[in-house]
């Protein structure tokens, strides 16, 4: 697992400047969703093209947050990147960083809907009444990625929490755009994951300072409040 960390230039200029570095102390369970983005087997299983080996070691943390969300009232939405080339041809900039025509279409086999690579890993509790999403942009709420929003809506969810991989790709982009669209934000350090300690943590310390709570599993679980009891702290 990554040895996480925000920069300390980084966290002490957001603690001068807000009093403390938390900023949600109460986390409305029947508010809050639980967003698992591409815990696909492209980037979990090895031999996929997306493989990296940290990413299988923060399943058990996902799983623990989704179980305590799930008790607690919560949503829980395992997000899904549809990377087929029917997708990408429709996205050329996605493909100028794939230069080698055998390396796309690599890629877009794995995340084809039906191929193993799309499938979401074997390891991951997913159950009845969680909620399944696909997206076909790195964001799950930019513009025609998906129907995320809408859900999220019906639900009264006015808060995210962002778990998966890649940190520093999709992960971002989403907890990013999830600000941008007025959601409280949080980002859990030991519940996404990427290729290296150093894209992992530039993005924990992008997002701490203007776009995401960053947390632990356990801080989020600690501040993971049933309505009532939610009510009542506040």
């Amino acid at each position: 697992m990554h040895k996480s960390q925000i920069y300390p230039e980084v966290m002490q200029r957001v603690v001068e400047r807000r009093g403390k570095p938390h900023l949600y102390e109460v986390l409305d369970a029947p508010r809050t969703a639980l967003l698992v983005i591409d815990m696909q087997n492209n980037w979990v299983m090895d031999g996929q093209p997306g493989y990296a080996p940290g990413i299988p070691e923060i399943v058990p943390n996902i799983n623990t947050l989704a179980a305590a969300f799930r008790q607690a009232g919560g949503m829980v939405v395992w997000v899904q990147m549809n990377g087929s080339r029917e997708v990408t041809a429709k996205w050329q900039r996605f493909l100028d960083f794939f230069p080698s025509p055998e390396l796309a279409d690599k890629w877009a086999e794995a995340l084809t809907p039906g191929k193993i690579g799309y499938d979401l890993w074997k390891g991951l509790e997913v159950k009845p009444g969680d909620e399944i999403v696909e997206k076909n942009r790195f964001s799950a709420f930019i513009q025609g990625s998906s129907d995320i929003e809408a859900r999220l809506k019906k639900q009264g969810v006015d808060t995210v929490v962002v778990t998966g991989t890649a940190s520093n790709v999709c992960c971002e982009s989403t907890a990013r755009d999830a600000n941008m669209l007025n959601y409280k934000t949080v980002f859990v350090a030991d519940g996404n994951a990427g290729r290296s300690d150093a894209e992992h943590n530039a993005t924990l310390s992008n997002l701490f300072g203007l776009f995401a709570d960053v947390m632990t599993t356990e801080e989020v679980i600690a501040r993971l409040k049933p309505a009532a009891k939610a009510q009542a702290a506040e």
